[in-house]
């Protein structure tokens, strides 16, 4: 009921609806119209409520209500289904989870705070409570689980662009999976996957951005090298336009991909957004540190490199810094 009263203010923002009128729309009472009303309210919405006039939505909160997103993504698959948390450990845990019992494609798991957020190579992720954007996209695509980093660079190139749409200043992509911008972190995307032989059952996407964080809270060992999209462009930002605008360019890259079996615009986007190509870059493995130059990157995701010696070798994963930004060392 909640979101079918929300529905009915947006779609009349410029107008009042009145109390009978949402009655009939959705089959209760006026008088229970108003306790919905009056939990609107309390929840952050600002309704201006006018005697026979009935009810005006004027403001939204920011918080990532989902009911709302599901309301306004209107993408074809991806965030029909929105479940929110206040708290979780980590929403790709929670959606692996979900994956697991047979949540449909597309669900997006979103929470306020994480206390266990995590990075690549199992690094902690902080994720302060409405301060950010911790979400997880459940996908179910018909692909060789040898294609799966091709969802990270669609997952990169969405990102980049969903925030060059809010920000309107250059995002860098540094490979495989760090948004950047000043030179600073300001997101990390982590794909996981679960998979048989040549089967792909789920791969979820995690994306982690900090979005209204100050400089003050970060902690000191990161406050060097991460940011915020606040810090960058001097100003809060909504937290639901990001979210809508990431998801729309996802949505439009990942079915151009799955439908079209077409990587080529994730893949222009991520070269044209790159951080990476044309630098010096350190690449840590298990086994080794390769200092090199990024020259490409190849269709299935590997970083294309030429080490001192001439050698040209392809990088398919590692730990990756780039000079010039500001973790490389």
């Amino acid at each position: 009921m909640k979101k079918q009263i929300l529905r009915a203010l947006k779609n009349n923002k410029e107008n009042f609806i009145s109390g009978e009128e949402l009655s009939h729309q959705i089959g209760v009472t006026r008088t229970a119209v108003w306790k919905h009303i009056k939990g609107l309210k309390e929840d952050g919405y600002e309704i201006e409520s006018i005697s026979r006039k009935g009810y005006r939505l004027l403001k939204e909160p920011d918080i990532l209500d989902a009911d709302i997103l599901e309301i306004e993504i209107k993408n074809r698959y991806i965030g029909n289904k929105v479940i929110h948390f206040d708290q979780v450990e980590s929403t790709n845990t929670v959606a692996k989870r979900m994956a697991s019992e047979g949540a449909e494609e597309g669900t997006v798991v979103i929470a306020e705070e994480q206390i266990g957020g995590r990075g690549r190579l199992g690094r902690n992720w902080i994720s302060p409570k409405k301060k950010g954007i911790w979400m997880s996209i459940i996908l179910r695509p018909l692909i060789d689980p040898m294609e799966a980093a091709k969802i990270t660079q669609i997952a990169a190139a969405a990102v980049a662009n969903g925030l060059m749409n809010i920000t309107h200043k250059f995002v860098g992509i540094k490979w495989p999976n760090d948004i950047i911008i000043n030179n600073k972190k300001v997101c990390g995307i982590l794909t996981e996957m679960s998979a048989e032989l040549n089967c792909m059952n789920y791969i979820i996407v995690g994306i982690g951005m900090n979005v209204n964080m100050t400089n003050k809270e970060f902690p000191e060992e990161i406050e060097s090298i991460a940011t915020s999209i606040r810090e960058c462009i001097g100003k809060e930002v909504s937290r639901k336009e990001i979210i809508k605008e990431v998801l729309h360019s996802f949505e439009e890259l990942y079915l151009d991909f799955i439908q079209n079996k077409n990587i080529q615009k994730s893949l222009d986007l991520c070269k044209d957004y790159s951080v990476t190509l044309g630098k010096e870059v350190k690449i840590k493995s298990q086994h080794e540190e390769i200092i090199a130059y990024a020259m490409d990157i190849s269709e299935d995701g590997q970083l294309i490199i030429k080490k001192s010696t001439g050698e040209i070798k392809k990088v398919l994963s590692g730990e990756v810094s780039v000079r010039g930004i500001t973790d490389y060392v």
